[in-house]
């Protein structure tokens, strides 16, 4: 995960972990155009204030998820062919891990993996359809996926 992604990172406070587990609701619910900071200040019973001190803006905290979902799924298919020799198991085995129907992961347990999957499937173009694009290629914001499609 690219930090020019956060001004703190989130998984490493109550707070930012909330602010995950309710962006990721509110996105799956309402859709990139209507969620703002402040309905996620009022779902998380705090103030955009403190939002703004973990992200700069709306876009960037779905670039940080998004990367969080690839980046995760990418450990997922790493874990699942590590000991696989065979190149076509290898495929079957990522194709699995990408097609299959995600689960709650115990180790993450404010992030759920099935809205996520939503929000990638339904606003991923949304983060590098901007005008900003070549500036946030260079941050390397978007290294996670070009990884994960490199495999």
């Amino acid at each position: 995960m690219s930090p020019n992604l956060y001004l703190k990172d989130p998984h490493e406070t109550e707070l930012g972990r909330n602010i995950i587990q309710q962006s990721i609701a509110l996105l799956d619910e309402l859709g990139f155009e209507d969620f703002t900071f402040k309905k996620l200040a009022t779902e998380i019973n705090s103030t955009e204030t403190s939002i703004y001190r973990y992200f700069e803006n709306k876009h960037k905290l779905l670039i940080y998820l998004i990367d969080w979902y690839w980046t995760w799924l990418e450990y997922r298919i790493d874990h699942q062919v590590s000991n696989i020799k065979d190149p076509s198991e290898r495929l079957k085995a990522c194709l699995l891990q990408l097609t299959e129907e995600k689960v709650f992961d115990i180790n993450v347990a404010y992030v759920d993996e099935r809205a996520l999957e939503r929000i990638v499937s339904s606003e991923f173009e949304k983060t590098f359809l901007t005008k900003q694009v070549d500036a946030d290629n260079k941050e390397g914001l978007f290294m996670p996926y070009k990884s994960l499609c490199k495999k």
